[in-house]
């Protein structure tokens, strides 16, 4: 019986897949691994019998991780967007995959070791955004300026 979802997000991976996957889940509530499949025969970045295929869900997002040898990187074109609720939790999140080996870039965003992008964006940010105006415009400025999001720096942009 096929549980596939109908729409899968699938990372290619260079061999990786089944430990990002395993990250994921022990760093998000709502995530886990689920079916890890074997190559049936030789592929070119690999053997019959080594993972070519692992199932997972990031946040309740089914994916799907493929291990595609070099062929391929990761890049800023694809990101994972979190919304935090406060600065403990963009500090969790960010700490999490900054701290695995990843890399902090700016406004927010930042790499896993796997070289997927990440934007850990708490959630007073993107109301700043919404509200338009000056108010998105001091908040946006802020933001410039930052790596992790400063919810308290947030705040007080948005206040002027």
């Amino acid at each position: 019986m096929n549980t596939q979802p109908k729409n899968t997000i699938c990372l290619w991976f260079e061999k990786d897949a089944q430990a990002a996957a395993k990250f994921y889940a022990a760093t998000f509530p709502d995530s886990k691994v689920g079916a890890v499949f074997q190559a049936p025969s030789d592929f070119p970045s690999g053997k019959k019998g080594d993972v070519l295929t692992v199932e997972f869900t990031v946040l309740g997002i089914s994916c799907v991780g493929l291990n595609g040898g070099p062929a391929f990187k990761q890049s800023e074109a694809f990101s994972f967007m979190i919304a935090t609720d406060d600065q403990a939790e963009t500090d969790k999140y960010w700490n999490a995959i900054v701290g695995n080996g990843g890399k902090e870039s700016d406004c927010g965003w930042c790499k896993d070791r796997w070289g997927v992008s990440w934007q850990i964006t708490p959630r007073v940010l993107l109301d700043a955004l919404a509200v338009g105006g000056a108010e998105a415009k001091r908040a946006f400025d802020a933001m410039m300026t930052m790596q992790k999001i400063d919810v308290a720096a947030i705040e007080a942009a948005r206040r002027g």
